[in-house]
C-alpha cells in the first residue's frame, strides 16, 4: 500500500469525465461515409484513440493534408460528434471524487487531446465548467499523447513535480504519456477491458468507474498501486 502523496489530480476528457468514444466511434463513421472513405482496420483505428486530429486525419485520408484542410476536415467531424453529445453524463462517481479531493486539497486539472471547439460544450453537458483549476489542450503542446508533454505541461501550470500528480485516461496512448512523464496512472476500463490495458501499458491501477476507486481507497488517503 502506498500512502497518498499527491498534490495534483490530472483528468483525460474523452472516455474519462464520460464514456463517449462510441459517439466518437460514430461520428469518424459518418464523417467518413460522407467523404467516400474506408475507416482503418479495427487495431489501427484502436492505437489513435487518444490521439489529436492532426494525426488522424492523415491517416483516415491516405495522404498528406494541409493545416486547412486538417481544420476543417475536423470540424466536419467533430459538429457531427457534438449533434450525439446531448444527454451526456459524468462517469459514475467523478463529481464524488472531484468533491472528495477538494476536501482533501488536492487540485484538479483537465488534459485533453480533444479539440478545443469540443472541451466547452462537453464540460458543459456534464455540469463541470468550472471544476478544473486549469485545461491543457493537446494544441497547446509541440507533441500530442503518448509524448508525456501534456502532462507536463499541466503540472508545471499547477506548481507540481511529476511525482506529486496522479492521472486518470483510458487510452493506450495517454496511459503511456503519464508514465513517460513520470506520473503515477489509474487507467479506466471505458474505452479497452481490463485485460487489454495491463497487457497493452501496465497502468498503475485499473478501474471500471471511480466509484469503484473510491471504494478501493474511501479516505483517498492509501492506493493500492502495485
Amino acid at each position: 500500500m502506498a500512502l497518498y502523496p499527491f498534490g495534483a489530480a490530472i483528468f483525460d476528457m474523452d472516455g474519462t469525465l464520460l464514456h463517449n468514444m462510441p459517439l466518437h466511434f460514430q461520428a469518424f463513421a459518418a464523417f467518413a461515409e460522407r467523404r467516400g472513405l474506408r475507416l482503418p482496420p479495427p487495431h489501427v483505428a484502436t492505437s489513435l484513440i487518444g490521439r489529436r486530429n492532426s494525426e488522424i486525419m492523415p491517416i483516415l485520408f491516405g495522404r498528406a493534408l494541409t493545416a486547412e484542410e486538417i481544420d476543417r476536415f475536423s470540424e466536419e467531424k467533430e459538429r457531427i460528434y457534438r449533434d450525439m453529445l446531448a444527454g451526456a453524463r459524468p462517469l459514475p462517481g467523478l463529481v464524488r471524487l472531484l468533491d472528495a479531493l477538494d476536501r482533501r486539497g488536492v487540485i484538479t486539472a483537465l488534459a485533453t487531446s480533444a479539440p478545443p471547439g469540443n472541451v466547452g460544450p462537453t464540460l458543459a453537458e456534464l455540469g463541470l465548467v468550472g471544476r478544473f483549476a486549469t485545461v491543457t489542450l493537446g494544441s497547446d503542446v509541440a507533441h500530442g499523447k503518448p509524448a508525456p508533454d501534456i502532462f507536463l505541461e499541466t503540472a508545471r501550470r499547477l506548481g507540481q513535480p511529476a511525482e506529486r500528480c496522479i492521472v486518470f485516461e483510458d487510452s493506450y496512448a495517454g496511459i503511456t504519456a503519464a508514465r513517460a512523464a513520470g506520473m503515477r496512472c489509474v487507467a479506466l476500463a471505458t474505452t479497452h477491458s481490463a485485460d487489454e490495458l495491463r497487457i497493452a501499458c501496465a497502468p498503475d491501477l485499473i478501474i471500471r468507474d471511480f466509484n469503484e476507486f473510491l471504494r478501493i481507497v474511501p479516505e483517498l488517503d492509501a492506493i493500492p498501486f502495485k
